[in-house]
C-alpha cells in the first residue's frame, strides 16, 4: 500500500506438475535502480526492495506488476527466480494526477489483461482498472471502479467463482478511516460492478486488533480449495508494524459470497512473526517479520487453476528480514510457498449460524 492509511495509523497432477516451481530466487536491481543488500541471505529474499507483489503465469512465463516512479511496471520473465531481475517496461504513468498509486493487481480475464489498482490522496483514494491484450503494452486509460457507495477503497482484484465474476477489495464503511473491512461485489465484466457491496470480514478478533488506529483488513487474495469452496486470504494488523500477517476466510459449502455469516475466520495468523497471534498449531516464521500481502501463483491467475492437495505450491509476498528495522522502506519481495491442510477446524461465537466448520485451511513456509 501507499502511504494515507499508513499515515492515519500514526486438479490433477498433471496440474501440480505445471504449477510447481524452483523458490530461491536471484538478486536483482529495484525497479528504481537502486542497488539491494547483495549480501542479503535470508531465505526467500529476491533483493528487490518493494511492496504488493502481484504474479501470475502466463504458459510458461510469470508476469509481475508494482508501482514505481508515479505509475505501473511490468516485469516478465520465465521463471520465478528471474523475475526480479528482469527489466522493468512502464505500462501506466499518472499524467492526470489522481495521487499515489498503490498495490496494482493483474488479473487474466478472455485473454485479456487487467491491472486493478488504487489512486488518489487522503480520503479520495479509489479503485481504478487498466487492460491490453499484452501484458506489458498498450493498455487503455485508466477508468474509475463504480464501486457501490463509492467509499475510500484499496487493494482490489477481480476473479470468477461458480461461473460469476467477482470484485473483492478493502475499504471504508463510511468517509473516515476508523477501521478497513473487506467488501465484495459481483461484476458483470471485468471493468463493470452490479448490486451493492457486501462486507465479508472485519478487524474485530484480538490477534487482529493487536496494532490498530486503524484496525486492518486488506489485501484479499481468493483461492479454491480441493474441495471447491471458495477462499479469501487477507493481511491483518498495521503494515506498519511486524504484527503484520496472513488469515484466512473460507466460505462454507454451498455457502453465499455475500452473506457475511456464510465465511469463517480462521482463528489467529496463518502466516505471521509472532507466536502469540498465530492460530493454534500454526508455527510464526524463522527468517522475516510481518509476512503479508501476497500473492498466489497461479496459472493465468485464475482460482480455476487452484492447486490440489498434497504438494506445494508458489506465492509471492512482502516482508522484512528479522534483525531490520521494520519500516515501509525496508521491506522486500520474497518468495515462499503453501499447501493445503485439511481438517481444520475454524470457531467462532454469539453469531448466526453453525458456531464451527471443518475444512482445507493453508500452511505457509519462508
Amino acid at each position: 500500500m501507499g502511504l494515507l492509511r499508513r499515515s492515519s495509523a500514526l486438479c490433477a497432477l498433471a496440474l501440480a506438475a505445471a504449477l510447481a516451481v524452483p523458490l530461491s530466487l536471484s538478486v536483482p536491481d529495484t525497479a528504481q535502480g537502486a542497488a539491494p543488500d547483495r549480501a542479503a541471505t535470508v531465505q526467500g529474499a529476491t533483493g528487490l526492495r518493494a511492496a504488493d507483489p502481484s504474479v501470475l503465469r502466463v504458459g510458461s512465463t510469470y508476469v509481475a506488476v508494482q508501482s514505481a516512479d508515479g505509475g505501473i511496471v511490468v516485469r516478465q520473465a520465465s521463471s520465478l527466480d528471474a523475475l526480479a531481475s528482469a527489466p522493468t517496461r512502464k505500462v501506466w504513468s499518472d499524467t492526470g494526477g489522481l495521487g499515489e498509486v498503490w498495490a496494482p493487481e493483474i488479473v487474466r480475464d478472455g485473454g485479456r489483461y487487467y491491472i486493478y489498482f488504487s489512486a488518489g490522496r487522503s480520503a479520495a483514494h479509489r479503485m481504478y482498472v487498466i487492460s491490453s491484450a499484452a501484458p506489458d503494452s498498450g493498455y487503455t486509460a485508466a477508468k474509475k471502479l463504480a464501486l457501490p457507495d463509492d467509499k475510500w477503497a484499496i487493494d482490489g482484484t477481480l476473479f470468477t467463482f461458480q461461473g460469476q465474476r467477482w470484485f473483492v477489495w478493502s475499504g471504508w464503511a463510511g468517509d473516515t478511516n476508523v477501521e478497513q473491512n473487506l467488501y465484495i461485489a459481483r461484476m458483470t465484466d471485468p471493468t463493470t460492478p452490479t448490486g451493492r457491496r457486501s462486507v465479508i470480514s472485519q478487524p474485530r478478533e484480538g490477534w487482529e486488533r493487536v496494532v490498530g488506529n486503524p484496525y486492518i483488513n486488506e489485501a484479499p487474495e481468493a483461492i479454491k480449495d480441493p474441495n471447491g469452496q471458495l477462499h479469501i486470504v487477507y493481511s491483518a494488523n498495521g503494515s506498519w508494524s511486524n504484527q503484520y500477517c496472513l488469515a484466512d476466510l473460507r466460505l462454507r459449502a454451498g455457502g453465499d459470497p455475500t452473506y457475511v455469516w456464510d465465511w469463517y475466520k480462521s482463528n489467529g495468523c496463518l502466516f505471521g512473526s509472532h507466536r502469540e497471534t498465530m492460530m493454534t498449531g500454526w508455527d510464526p516464521t524463522l527468517y522475516v517479520d510481518g509476512p503479508g500481502h501476497h500473492s498466489f501463483v497461479l496459472l493465468d491467475g485464475d482460482i480455476n487453476t487452484s492447486p490440489p492437495a498434497g504438494p506445494r505450491f508458489p506465492l509471492m509476498f512482502h516482508a522484512v528480514a528479522k534483525g531490520t528495522p521494520y519500516s515501509w522502506e525496508n521491506r522486500q519481495w520474497y518468495s515462499g510457498s503453501f499447501v493445503w491442510w485439511g481438517n481444520t477446524t475454524y470457531k467462532r461465537a454469539n453469531v448466526p449460524g453453525a458456531e464451527t466448520n471443518t475444512g482445507w485451511s493453508l500452511k505457509f513456509f519462508e
